[in-house]
């Protein structure tokens, strides 16, 4: 299994990083992605200091760590500097806060995301078929969310990406250790959302990629 959408202490996660990434692989997990909250505010504290951490402690741990952020509440016409903020300050990884039905997030900010070149887009709601088609043409992987209230959308997210070409990543958003869900559950949610076996092997398939890339670069 691969997350590549969780939070640590340096945003709203229950568990510092080190413990986050143990506490993943003993959940049978090979990789995670290491994602807080981030804008302006904060990029610069926290992207050095996860991939300090993950420099150190990778080897040691035996499962790939990517330090990166999830772009949140970003203004939308703001979108495509903070993602550069971001990749200058060595974030492996980017995700973008998408359009959940469940926030009040900024009408756009799934475009915006798709078109700054963001690497998921998660929980991204009510996704239009123009963006879904951008997401295909871009390479921008969508979330399919284990988490509660995000996972409302996660049927119709599918549709439009099997519909259009887009490639689609199941994903936790884990804030703390009860949300690493096990392969059965994580397997579940995403039958029940109409994924096929399939396309539950492909999904797997492209989080890999996107985590062989990550740590090639």
């Amino acid at each position: 299994m691969i997350d590549l959408h969780t939070h640590s202490t340096f945003s709203d996660g229950k568990l510092i990083p080190a413990e986050l990434a143990r506490r993943a692989k003993v959940a049978g997990y090979r990789a995670i992605g290491i994602t807080d909250h981030a804008d302006a505010s904060n990029m610069e504290l926290i992207v050095p200091r996860l991939l300090g951490m993950v420099r150190e402690y990778s080897i040691y741990m035996d499962i790939a760590i990517l330090a990166g952020v999830e772009l949140t509440h970003v203004p939308a016409a703001l979108m495509a500097q903070e993602t550069r903020r971001a990749r200058d300050l060595g974030a492996m990884i980017v995700v973008a806060h998408g359009e959940t039905i469940v926030e009040p997030v900024e009408r756009g900010t799934n475009l915006a995301a798709i078109e700054a070149g963001v690497d998921v887009l998660a929980h991204p709601g009510l996704i239009t078929v123009e963006e879904v088609r951008l997401a295909a043409e871009r390479g921008v992987l969508l979330e399919i969310t284990t988490r509660s209230g995000h996972s409302y959308a996660n049927g119709h997210v599918l549709a439009l990406a099997r519909a259009h070409g887009a490639s689609v990543v199941i994903n936790n958003d884990a804030h703390a250790p009860r949300d690493l869900v096990d392969e059965e559950l994580r397997r579940k949610i995403a039958l029940g959302c109409g994924m096929t076996v399939d396309e539950y092997r492909s999904a797997n398939g492209c989080a890999w990629a996107l985590v062989s890339r990550c740590l090639s670069l």
